[in-house]
């Protein structure tokens, strides 16, 4: 009876070891070869709020603080007061993770003269321009920056003057001639290597009367980085356009024909880096669902731009969830997004990946991104991992050795699929298939086991895949409702004609284990009427799916910010909804037995069913705490939707019961005006949504921030009073705002008095880095920017 498993465990041992040397093997051979070679480049911008510790610097090689900036009287580097410590650490704070990283400082041509040559406005002659033409503003500004980046502790000199006029290209290769003998004769002691040189180009050589140097550029430079992207952009351009595409079918931009032009001229392959764009551009159609390429637009959408960090673009994503379209063009090698009149081209998984293997084909020298700080959990940085291989006898050895390590992996999945199946027993319950999925417990789950959480919980179904499969049409598009961060939603029937809703993990979700567990456990144990009610999961396969309840009228989103569709929900219906989250709310924070924070209510979170009644969902993000234990928390890990996080905990990580109040202020703003936050109002279209409510609140003007179809006279619950309330919830303080029971209390009860609200968070207006342009208050204007992300910045 045990001689199979035996012989299983044995041959499983043999076949590890042959594998294990064979890997070790290939590894000595072919890694060492060229993974030195492949550089792996990134921009880290000092006046971004995103922390260098959280920098993963082990996915590059390289890595460039930017920027320091050119003084138009001395012409020595310089940096704003609030950059000099940024760039102070940088260095030492990025070797932490990763010793063998070099370091670059990055100079540019300043703020002001990039935006209006990227947006084709004149732009003032640059310090840079005026430097060029001098022989002594030369010598001072060489000078300066050897001796900047050697007081740092950087490793080399970056210059990232993206739009050089035609008199600036002429005199640039007397620039690097200058600017590398003094390198190389700069005097250093035997510790020091010779600084590296680099410089930021156009995809095209030639988009000037006289073309880049190329001939000094190979003498003097390292390498040179391709800016591939920023083609079109909604400030600038009047229709729809593929900001970063590597192909094109017309005359339009493309990044393979400036490429093959750079190498046409004698620019060397292995001196030249893909870069890699971690943004994109939304853009407002003039007739929305014309989605096509080159549809007439009417400018931005979201941003005064129309530019979004990849973080914020997922995080836009995920806030739709139904009825929104992801694609991806392996034509062009672009992604979109569109949804009504919102049309957004970007980069994600999919497109890096198929950069990647171009600039190995070309024989390129490796890839430069930016910005490191648009990345979404590393998402795209680990999309871009995999190491070039290079030269005929290497792939020859490769195709004929990589089939045999197949062959040994499969043989040793197929004996121990075997030997696993013959010991390891089914998962039968929910607390199984949590200690199965991962052992090493978060403090939250521990505090569940420690409560018997298990004990009182409803018993779930568990699905089989084939049963999924069956159910969603074998997930085919014509049943998927949309995706979100955790991945794409399906709608289903079981066998006996019940509606279903599927949530399938996708593999680059950027959700996973812990949310998977959240979502399973929690959702298993709260049972309350305005709670999306769980049937099930799957977990067969790898598999990790969770089904729900279907909700016939989707989420509230579908209806609030959609000029038709808002009009089918008048005040009684919208007070209802109101009154639903609020029964939620207190149920999470009061009236269950732990204490639980949502960490991210919205408006695509609350569900409807086929009565309109409002259903809490998505708990991945959620934490639960005993009662008898809980105050406040805190977390590195900053997640959630962007303009409904509130700010200590974008600040420090601090999130508490008052983490869900905020989100809920400003989700009334959202019901009671049809506003979305993701735009800017107010005359001159510069106020975000709370400080637009509240100064039109303070000026005895809230009658112009509601939705005006909307009538309270018969109601007594009144607009303006919720309007007053929401002001409540989004004040900057915590303290200041109120719990959920006194929410109701002042929800239900028109008579009881209610405090004046304070200036909400995010306004800056009183602050004195808004005038100097802190990217941190003007970040998270909108729900779906990153906290870490000037909108102002150049992407």
């Amino acid at each position: 009876m045990n001689c199979l498993p035996a012989m299983a465990t044995r041959e499983f041992t043999s076949v590890i070891i042959i594998f294990f040397l064979t890997s070790t093997f290939f590894s000595c051979q072919f890694h060492r070869s060229f993974a030195q070679n492949w550089i792996k480049a990134g921009y880290w911008y000092a006046g971004s709020d995103f922390p260098i510790p959280d920098i993963n610097s082990a996915l590059f090689t390289h890595l460039l603080c930017g920027f320091a900036t050119v003084n138009s009287t001395t012409y020595d580097l310089s940096f704003t007061s609030n950059f000099q410590e940024s760039f102070s650490i940088f260095k030492d704070t990025v070797k932490l993770k990763n010793p063998s990283i070099v370091t670059l400082l990055s100079i540019w041509n300043g703020l002001a003269q990039t935006y209006q040559s990227m947006i084709g406005k004149p732009a003032n002659s640059s310090a840079l321009s005026s430097m060029l033409l001098n022989s002594s503003y030369r010598k001072a500004f060489i000078e300066s920056s050897i001796r900047t980046a050697r007081l740092y502790g950087f490793q080399g000199i970056d210059l990232f003057w993206l739009w050089p006029n035609s008199t600036d290209l002429s005199s640039m290769g007397v620039l690097l001639d200058e600017w590398r003998a003094a390198i190389v004769s700069e005097p250093r002691n035997s510790t020091m290597s010779q600084l590296i040189l680099t410089i930021g180009v156009r995809y095209s050589p030639s988009l000037q009367i006289v073309s880049y140097p190329i001939e000094s550029m190979n003498r003097n430079l390292d390498w040179a980085h391709v800016v591939a992207y920023d083609y079109y952009i909604p400030a600038a351009d009047n229709f729809t356009g593929n900001h970063a595409a590597l192909y094109s079918l017309s005359r339009t931009i493309a990044s393979d024909s400036g490429i093959r032009e750079w190498l046409s001229k004698g620019f060397p392959a292995n001196k030249l880096l893909l870069g890699l764009p971690y943004h994109g551009y939304a853009w407002t159609l003039v007739k929305p669902g014309n989605y096509s390429v080159g549809a007439p637009a009417s400018g931005p959408a979201g941003t005064r731009d129309g530019s979004m960090g990849y973080r914020s673009i997922k995080s836009f994503i995920q806030d739709y969830g139904y009825g929104a379209r992801l694609v991806y063009n392996s034509t062009y090698v672009v992604n979109y997004f569109f949804v009504g009149s919102v049309w957004i081209n970007y980069d994600d998984v999919e497109t890096i990946m198929a950069k990647i293997s171009y600039a190995k084909g070309k024989g390129l020298g490796g890839y430069n991104v930016y910005q490191v700080i648009n990345d979404d959990n590393w998402a795209l940085s680990l999309a871009a991992q995999g190491e070039p291989s290079r030269g005929k006898k290497r792939g020859i050895l490769l195709k004929v050795l990589l089939p045999v390590a197949a062959f040994i992996m499969l043989s040793a999945c197929i004996i121990y699929y075997y030997h696993s199946r013959a010991r390891k027993p089914k998962v039968k319950n929910l607390m199984e298939i949590m200690v199965l999925a991962d052992r090493s417990a978060t403090q939250e789950l521990s505090l569940m086991a420690a409560g018997n959480l298990d004990s009182n919980a409803p018993r779930l179904q568990v699905f089989s895949f084939a049963m999924m499969k069956a159910a969603t049409n074998n997930f085919s598009t014509a049943n998927k409702l949309g995706e979100g961060g955790f991945g794409p939603v399906y709608k289903g029937a079981l066998p006996g004609g019940q509606e279903i809703a599927v949530k399938r993990l996708s593999e680059s979700s950027t959700q996973g284990l812990e949310e998977f567990k959240n979502e399973v456990s929690l959702t298993a144990r709260l049972q309350h009427v305005n709670l999306v009610r769980p049937l099930g999961f799957c977990t067969e396969d790898e598999e990790k799916m969770l089904v729900y309840e279907f909700m016939p009228n989707r989420s509230l989103d579908h209806y609030l910010f959609d000029p038709m569709r808002r009009l089918a929900l008048n005040w009684e219906m919208r007070v209802h909804i109101i009154e639903g989250v609020t029964q939620g709310l207190l149920y999470l924070q009061e009236y269950s037995n732990y204490t639980i924070i949502h960490r991210d209510l919205k408006a695509s979170n609350i569900l409807l069913d086929e009565e309109m009644n409002p259903k809490i969902s998505d708990f991945g993000m959620a934490r639960l705490f005993r009662k008898d234990i809980y105050e406040e928390a805190n977390t590195s890990r900053i997640i959630g939707t962007y303009g409904y996080v509130p700010p200590e905990y974008l600040r420090e990580g601090i999130y508490s019961m008052k983490y869900d109040v905020y989100s809920f202020g400003v989700l009334l703003l959202q019901i009671i005006s049809s506003k979305s936050n993701r735009r800017y109002y107010g005359p001159n279209e510069d106020l975000n949504l709370l400080e637009y409510a509240y100064n039109l609140w303070k000026e005895g003007q809230g009658n112009e921030f509601v939705d005006p179809s909307l009538d309270d006279s018969s109601s007594p619950c009144k607009l303006i009073r919720c309007m007053q309330i929401a002001l409540l919830c989004v004040q900057e303080k915590p303290d200041d705002r109120p719990t959920m029971v006194e929410l109701s209390s002042m929800l239900k009860n028109e008579i009881i008095d209610i405090a004046t609200p304070e200036m909400p968070a995010f306004s800056g207006k009183d602050k004195e880095n808004m005038e100097a342009g802190s990217t941190s208050a003007q970040a998270v204007y909108t729900s779906f920017n990153d906290p870490q992300i000037s909108q102002l910045q150049p992407r």
